[in-house]
């Protein structure tokens, strides 16, 4: 509650869970965390299929090993639920029919998540919440001092979304626009398909962004891109906001999101790239977005963004070592030694 209003709820659309069994927080207990799950239930933004407010619920939950908040990664040889100071504020209060205070609302829990000196977490929710998510991080870290790389099959820089400046294809205009984060520090991966339009991409282009189309990650191989995204993203920059919309993985792995589109990235290259961008840059926010758990098939697209989330961490934690001086495993190193 602030000043009497509610902010956070346990769970807005089902039970009282946290992200595998991570202890719960309060808005008014943050200091001392690392890293802080907060739950964006909101899909008033979605232009297609629904559904994406039940995804931080299936993030949450969805796995088959106990939800004890430990998860040892065998690549990395760290724990990061446990090495991490990882606590679950709960779903922001968003009821979809109040966009504009649905989305001021995650922008103010964000900005004290990023304030306590913690990593805030989004669990979406439509794509329309990476415009709060992301400024939340830069009014902490610094306007403009933020870039963004950007996981997605589309490019999300709509002018208007049916007449609106809110919805899940207009949040990186809005973010560009209002100085949050610099045009020439997007960074976008996957895009394809047949959407945006000649004349989105020209503001794109006079924007200085950078986006990596999935034709360009084949010829040019998905490693080298994310190379070249690397020295942009740190380059007059505090910090690095990760936003990953499911979809930019092919809908065979990933069918529970609300726009699909065939000819995307595998699991593999998802769960690989997400956990090398973690090990590789100083990361101050991340979401993961667009999980619609009513087109989903035998969770596997929950199972997925659950992934998603646990590189992430992983990656922030193997990084904290590294920094640290202390001794790191490699990803690629024989999992037995000797063998």
């Amino acid at each position: 509650m602030e000043n009497g209003e509610e902010i956070t709820v346990r769970g807005m659309y089902g039970p009282d869970v946290t992200f595998l069994g991570v202890p719960r927080v309060e808005l008014d207990a943050l200091d001392g965390l690392d890293v802080v799950f907060v739950g964006a239930p909101y899909d008033a933004g979605a232009s297609h299929r629904p559904g994406a407010r039940f995804g931080p619920q299936a993030i949450r939950a969805t796995d088959y090993l106990p939800h004890d908040g430990s998860r040892p990664h065998l690549a990395l040889g760290v724990d990061p639920l446990a090495e991490l100071r990882v606590a679950d504020l709960g779903d922001v209060l968003m009821p979809p029919v109040d966009t504009e205070g649905s989305l001021r609302q995650l922008e103010r829990v964000v900005q004290a998540v990023a304030t306590a000196g913690a990593i805030p977490v989004i669990l979406g929710g439509d794509h329309t919440i990476t415009w709060p998510d992301a400024t939340g991080v830069a009014r902490h870290v610094g306007w403009g001092r933020v870039s963004l790389i950007h996981f997605d099959a589309h490019a999300d820089t709509g002018d208007t979304q049916f007449g609106s400046l809110y919805g899940h294809g207009t949040p990186m205009r809005r973010l560009i626009e209002s100085g949050a984060v610099r045009g020439d520090r997007f960074l976008q991966v996957g895009l394809r398909g047949y959407w945006p339009e000649p004349p989105t991409l020209a503001w794109m282009a006079e924007q200085r962004m950078r986006s990596f189309e999935m034709t360009e990650i084949v010829s040019r191989g998905l490693d080298e891109c994310l190379t070249e995204a690397f020295e942009i993203a740190v380059s007059e920059c505090e910090g690095v906001f990760l936003s990953v919309d499911v979809d930019v993985v092919d809908p065979g792995s990933a069918p529970g999101t609300g726009t699909p589109e065939p000819g995307g990235l595998s699991a593999r290259q998802l769960l690989d790239a997400v956990r090398r961008i973690a090990m590789s840059v100083p990361l101050a926010g991340i979401d993961v977005v667009e999980v619609s758990p009513p087109y989903d098939h035998a969770e596997v697209t929950a199972f997925l963004a659950n992934r998603v989330v646990l590189e992430a961490l992983s990656g922030i934690a193997w990084r904290r070592r590294k920094l640290a001086g202390l001794p790191v495993r490699q990803p690629d190193s024989p999992l037995l030694e000797g063998r």
